[in-house]
């Protein structure tokens, strides 16, 4: 062979080399790209204290400021019976209010085909996923029995046990029935739903704590990037039964004495609990354009992460924080200039809040300005802490401000608290209505639950 047909082969060689190199770097982009592929918000539904039955009647409370806390019905239990300002009383609590929801005892059974007995046996948080979901898809315009044994997913958030720990008591042990078990695992509130519903996608129940919500949010993305569903459900309910855990977070100091959350406040001494539930309903972006559905916001990317070493097991990482909104940015493809407002988690302690008002600081502040800041609020400040319902409840506030072009007020928040710098840095607390209009750039805000939960919604 002459040396110019080894030159010959030896550049075919190379040539083949490079295409392969090309081809794989196609593919590696195409993966990369799929992991990021955005996620469309087609539907909601909610059912949140003060009158928030679905997102158009909860956003008159958000955009006026209003709350929603108020007594302690006495369908939960008699509060003058368990009321004691003095936090180490055994068995009181220091509250008096939180945010309750009405009418969670009505249901109509023969409308889901379950039979009133099993009915009686099913949790209420069951029985509100259901109604909450259903209205979801109608807001999707999308038909429940239309996705009878499709790969639709179902991913919910619970944490509240307050039913099977009442139907399992020792004095009640006579009465139970063969759907008892059914109608109060935690576990088995997805499944209730998928099974109604004839879905047959990935269908899990999850407990995080507070960001059980947003947890199912960020795993109902995966799934839908990944093909396993081609639609998503995914939401959190919590309802408040029981006196129990609250006498429990009144020993724990974690219960603000006067039933509010005092979100950024000199004053933040605690939160109030409440009770709700949200269900959004999520397509691939491309399927949804295909479709043609209404499009009421994206999911541009999502993080998930833990403390780890902290000050201790409930007390909230700085450094953690900072990582996973990192993170989340990062697989969002956003840069902090980009994003003008985060609903933060707020609770309203005096630790938390600085903490977390700090690692906001240390990724956003280089971005923004006195004139340009990053816009913070937290919606517990209307409805109180709705736990495992919390994230989504802050996610549909957050679209519903896109859509309306308008910041809602963040209340409870006269004095800010003197623990964080707040006139040497761009961060602000929204204090009245901001509008929030579309303009050459696309609207991002970020979505943070419990310590270190994200997740960055835009238009």
């Amino acid at each position: 062979m002459s040396t110019g047909d080894k030159t010959t082969d030896n550049r075919n060689l190379i040539r083949q080399a490079l295409l392969k190199i090309d081809a794989l770097q196609a593919k590696l982009d195409a993966s990369e790209a799929k992991q990021r592929e955005p996620i469309a918000i087609v539907g909601m539904g909610c059912r949140f204290p003060g009158g928030g039955d679905g997102p158009d009647a909860f956003w008159p409370l958000l955009h006026e400021g209003r709350g929603a806390i108020a007594e302690v019905p006495a369908s939960r239990w008699d509060i003058d019976a368990y009321y004691d300002p003095d936090p180490d009383a055994p068995g009181k609590m220091v509250q008096r209010s939180g945010g309750f929801l009405d009418g969670i005892d009505r249901f109509d059974p023969h409308f889901f085909g379950i039979s009133p007995r099993e009915a009686a046996s099913m949790d209420p948080q069951q029985r509100l996923l259901l109604e909450v979901a259903w209205e979801a898809l109608e807001d999707a315009n999308i038909p429940a029995d239309s996705l009878y044994r499709s790969p639709t997913g179902v991913f919910i958030g619970i944490m509240g046990q307050d039913f099977g720990q009442r139907l399992f008591a020792p004095s009640r042990h006579a009465r139970l029935d063969a759907y008892a078990g059914t109608g109060t695992s935690p576990g088995m509130i997805a499944g209730r739903l998928s099974y109604c519903f004839g879905l047959t996608g990935p269908c899990f129940a999850l407990d995080t704590a507070c960001s059980s919500s947003l947890v199912a949010l960020h795993l109902a993305c995966d799934s839908l990037r990944r093909g396993e569903s081609t639609l998503a459900l995914t939401g959190g309910v919590n309802l408040i039964l029981e006196p129990g855990l609250s006498i429990n977070f009144s020993k724990a100091r974690m219960l603000a004495p006067d039933g509010r959350c005092k979100t950024f406040d000199a004053a933040a001494d605690g939160y109030v609990r409440g009770e709700g539930c949200g269900v959004l309903v999520l397509k691939r972006l491309a399927d949804a354009l295909a479709d043609g559905d209404r499009v009421l916001a994206v999911v541009r990317g999502s993080a998930v992460n833990q403390d780890g070493p902290s000050g201790g097991l409930t007390v909230p990482s700085g450094p953690a924080q900072e990582q996973v909104i990192r993170q989340a940015l990062a697989n969002a493809g956003v840069t902090p200039a980009a994003v003008s407002y985060v609903e933060a988690h707020g609770t309203g302690t005096a630790l938390g809040d600085p903490i977390e008002l700090g690692a906001l600081d240390r990724v956003f502040g280089a971005g923004h300005t006195s004139e340009r800041p990053l816009y913070v609020g937290s919606v517990k400040t209307n409805l109180g802490h709705l736990e495992a319902a919390a994230g989504v409840a802050g996610v549909i506030k957050v679209v519903s401000a896109l859509r309306r072009g308008s910041l809602p007020p963040h209340r409870n928040c006269t004095t800010p608290t003197p623990r964080f710098p707040w006139a040497d840095k761009p961060l602000r607390v929204v204090q009245g209505p901001v509008a929030w209009p579309r303009g050459a750039e696309p609207r991002i805000a970020g979505v943070s639950m419990s310590s270190a939960r994200r997740t960055m919604p835009a238009e």
